[in-house]
């Protein structure tokens, strides 16, 4: 069946299809008798507006794209669920990709972000990501671009973020305020900002309270698996059957590391007390649950749509955008792997 149009309106009544807009959009200059023919019209007609025809004549898509590492982690799910619900009450569409942590892919789905024509751009970066031209070319094309979580300091747009050193300064705080004085840590690769500073702020801890670093206590999760966690579980005990405490990168690796230490016959939490991060829903299922940072995925994701939306507005009406760094708070959930 063929799609009703401002013209089919126009022809049946005799008016000018500026009329039938003007009615339908209630504008002032359009007498009540005329716009109520024009709507009853429209109704019987079944009319809806042409979204492409809007977009064309507002030079917008009404579509952003989203960029996360991958869908499967529980932070980013519901980072997606925070953006959706947003986007959804400003009539956006939201496009979601997963780089799979490939640095590759990340610039090939930016370009294809790009080839849609979408409005801005939100991304958390792959783990190999180490350059960003692509990321400025969404800038050079006039597309607002907000990062959140896995950042790129050198990046001039608007980020959000938490404070991921000082959260895991508090973690190791907590084990050496509970008794632990031999403190691993289960880090993040190399390259992404969140595990730096991760791995900054446990070093920042044990300084601050005299225990010395050791960085054979420090294991590198390149992929941040279950079996990572429990397989350097395995590695940490056979090397060092004085350790007492973990800070560990993500509540996924958390969780395998716990499973590797009960194999080991040890006790969590008298033999061994673990902190893990992001408050993952599984946390709080497991025996014993898991003591761990709250990261505020939902939270996030409404604010970094929110931020790219004021930015979208700016761009619209010629104001220059200033980016912004927003933080958001996190706190400690004390629970079972750590001593009270």
């Amino acid at each position: 069946m063929k799609q009703t149009t401002l013209q089919d309106i126009a022809n049946t009544l005799g008016v000018s299809i500026s009329t039938v807009s003007k009615a339908l959009k209630d504008y002032p200059d359009i007498g009540i008798k005329t716009k109520a023919l024009v709507r009853e019209l429209a109704v019987t007609l079944n009319y809806t507006p042409n979204p492409f025809a809007v977009n064309l004549r507002t030079k917008q898509s009404k579509t952003i794209g989203v960029i996360i590492p991958e869908f499967v982690h529980y932070f980013f799910s519901s980072v997606i669920k925070g953006i959706i619900n947003e986007a959804e009450k400003k009539g956006y569409l939201v496009i979601t990709l997963q780089s799979n942590e490939s640095f590759e892919l990340e610039k090939r789905q930016i370009e294809l972000l790009l080839n849609k024509n979408v409005d801005g751009v939100l991304i958390s970066l792959a783990n190999a990501t180490a350059t960003f031209d692509h990321l400025k070319t969404v800038m050079e094309r006039g597309k607002p671009l907000v990062m959140f979580d896995k950042i790129a300091k050198i990046v001039n747009c608007s980020k959000v973020i938490i404070n991921d050193r000082e959260a895991a300064y508090n973690a190791t705080k907590h084990l050496v305020d509970t008794g632990c004085k031999r403190i691993a840590h289960f880090r993040g690769p190399l390259l992404p900002q969140n595990s730096i500073d991760r791995f900054l702020g446990y070093k920042k801890a044990l300084d601050d309270h005299n225990i010395i670093y050791d960085p054979s206590l420090v294991f590198i999760c390149n992929d941040m698996t279950f079996d990572e966690g429990k397989m350097f579980a395995h590695k940490l005990i056979e090397n060092h059957k004085d350790v007492d405490g973990v800070f560990i990168n993500t509540d996924l690796v958390a969780i395998g590391a716990m499973t590797g230490f009960k194999e080991l016959g040890l006790h969590i939490p008298r033999d061994i007390s673990i902190v893990g991060f992001s408050n993952w829903f599984m946390s709080s299922a497991i025996t014993p649950s898991l003591t761990t940072i709250n990261q505020p995925g939902y939270k996030m994701g409404k604010v970094a749509f929110k931020r790219l939306y004021k930015e979208l507005k700016k761009q619209k009406n010629n104001i220059e955008i200033i980016p912004k760094t927003i933080e958001l708070e996190t706190t400690l959930i004390v629970r079972e792997s750590t001593k009270t």
